[in-house]
């Protein structure tokens, strides 16, 4: 594998449509230099006054992931349930039940994604610097498609913020994990994901008066 000349050959808005959130992952490993480059993707996003604010952590070793992996069980499974239950009514809408159940697939599985990509950044007059790091983010999620890595986006680890990041060696009050990023080879296959038409939410000059209905 030619880590510097793989993904380069992936034209930016094919990848931008097919970067679909993929949350059924191989527990293959994944080459640190891998990482890292997608990483690098991420430093190229803007920030306020050029701060560059981002720290991203990658945890590889069996047993962290596993104890990262059951506290973000934890709280997983509370927030899913009323997911859950809305989905046994017959005209629960079928893409939502698709995307719940991937959901809970990663969540059940998490300790077998080899990478925890933490998103981290130094806080600013006493708040997350989110503004710049979500960016750096969605970069990281692109870099991720152009080289073949399945990835998606969470937050739910948060719930246990203050712990995940003393274990990470990162300070809670000064450069607190926003977003942790489950990396890996992909089982599925990326693909445009389903949305509605630009022509949907795509207004010139003014926004056309707004139905009560």
């Amino acid at each position: 594998m030619n880590i510097e000349l793989i993904g380069e050959e992936i034209p930016l808005l094919e990848g931008i449509r097919t970067a679909r959130a993929i949350r059924r992952l191989k527990p293959d490993p994944v080459p640190i230099a891998l990482i890292r480059k997608v990483c690098e993707a991420g430093t190229f996003a803007p920030s306020g006054g050029n701060r560059q604010p981002w720290q991203f952590i990658a945890v590889t070793d069996r047993e962290r992931r596993a104890y990262i992996a059951s506290l973000y069980r934890e709280t997983f499974t509370q927030y899913i349930q009323p997911a859950i239950e809305a989905a046994k009514a017959p005209d629960y809408p079928e893409a939502k039940r698709r995307n719940m159940k991937a959901a809970i697939y990663l969540a059940e599985h998490l300790h077998e994604a080899p990478v925890h990509l933490f998103v981290a950044g130094w806080t600013r007059r006493g708040a997350p610097q989110s503004q710049a790091l979500f960016p750096a983010i969605q970069n990281v999620l692109l870099a991720c498609r152009a080289v073949g890595l399945g990835a998606s986006l969470t937050t739910a680890h948060r719930a246990h913020g203050e712990a995940i990041d003393r274990y990470l060696g990162l300070d809670p009050e000064k450069t607190p994990s926003i977003a942790l990023i489950p990396i890996g080879w992909p089982k599925g296959r990326f693909g445009r994901p389903t949305r509605r038409s630009i022509d949907t939410c795509f207004f010139e000059n003014v926004v056309p008066a707004q139905s009560k209905d």
